[in-house]
């Protein structure tokens, strides 16, 4: 397990917009907010994991 709480919180937001875009997708929002969420998402767990240490 890991000792950094920011690593952790980052993935878990990252995974919540993840949810969220799915979601949206159902529900067949804009494309633009769809795609703002999903580079979002991408953004929070790909730091996440590089903290990841």
């Amino acid at each position: 397990m890991t000792n950094s709480y920011s690593a952790a919180l980052l993935i878990m937001l990252g995974l919540f917009l993840l949810g969220g875009v799915i979601s949206f997708a159902k529900q067949g929002l804009s494309k633009l907010i769809i795609t703002a969420m999903g580079v979002c998402s991408a953004l929070a767990l790909a730091s996440g994991v590089m903290r990841w240490k």
